[in-house]
């Protein structure tokens, strides 16, 4: 009798162990990104904060991030500091602060192309964006 594994078993044991790890890959993928949304949380509460505060100061709501003294980059172009690009929009009477994230060769490494979404905050702290991600 004859002990060890033939050629034909080494194989399919090689492709279910393929298949596995590319099922993991992407699924490891998915919760890095998931929570990479963690800063963009932080910051979009600290905007929501400062946006307040100006609006008790000013009577309305700002469009420019500069006037909130919020540390946040307002563009990707291959900046190294956050994982996303951050922007508002304001009025006399609501704003929205929004966290795009940085693809490819744009923003802070590892950056997957492909993989853009959004994450935003209303005056009243509604979150919203890119499904599954806020």
């Amino acid at each position: 009798m004859r002990k060890g594994f033939t050629l034909l078993e080494l194989i399919i044991v090689i492709i279910i162990i393929g298949v596995l790890a590319s099922l993991g890959f992407t699924q490891y993928t998915r919760v890095v990104e998931r929570g990479r949304t963690a800063e963009a949380k932080a910051i979009l509460g600290t905007i929501r904060t400062a946006e307040q505060a100006y609006y008790l100061e000013q009577g309305s709501y700002t469009s420019t991030i500069g006037n909130l003294a919020v540390n946040a980059s307002t563009a990707c172009n291959g900046q190294t500091a956050y994982y996303f690009a951050y922007s508002v929009t304001g009025s006399t009477t609501d704003f929205t602060g929004t966290a795009t994230r940085c693809t490819g060769t744009e923003g802070k490494t590892p950056g997957f192309a492909g993989i853009a979404y959004v994450i935003n905050i209303t005056q009243d702290g509604t979150w919203g964006g890119t499904q599954g991600y806020y």
